[in-house]
């Protein structure tokens, strides 16, 4: 067992993201996952992401606040302990509408090529 303490979470920085900061929870790390890495986003009020899409599915978990997810035009707000899976190829925007900060979880496979 690989046990992480919340307080020695590292931040990252993910790319075409804004008005975030995110914590990597678990994931490469000698003894960490091996399939997939864990993060704790926390958006600011019009905080968000894309659109674009990624060769990989992700998992978002909201914890708290709300997420506005946008598929092909349509929109689907996600609200504290509401998922969704992007699947690969497909091109997503989330934006954060309120004026709260909005917590999720965000499971992603690694990358193609990259080990832990």
């Amino acid at each position: 067992m690989l046990l992480k303490r919340f307080a020695d979470a590292k931040p990252y920085e993910a790319p075409n993201h804004r008005g975030v900061v995110g914590l990597r929870l678990q994931g490469f790390e000698e003894g960490g996952p091996k399939n997939q890495w864990v993060g704790f986003s926390q958006f600011l009020p019009g905080g968000g992401a894309g659109p674009d899409a990624t060769p990989f599915e992700k998992v978002y978990v909201v914890l708290e606040g709300e997420m506005t997810v946008i598929i092909d035009g349509q929109e689907s707000v996600l609200k504290a302990m509401d998922s969704c899976t992007i699947p690969p190829g497909e091109v997503r925007e989330i934006v954060n509408r309120t004026n709260g900060v909005c917590k999720m979880i965000v499971v992603i496979p690694y990358p193609p090529g990259v080990k832990p």
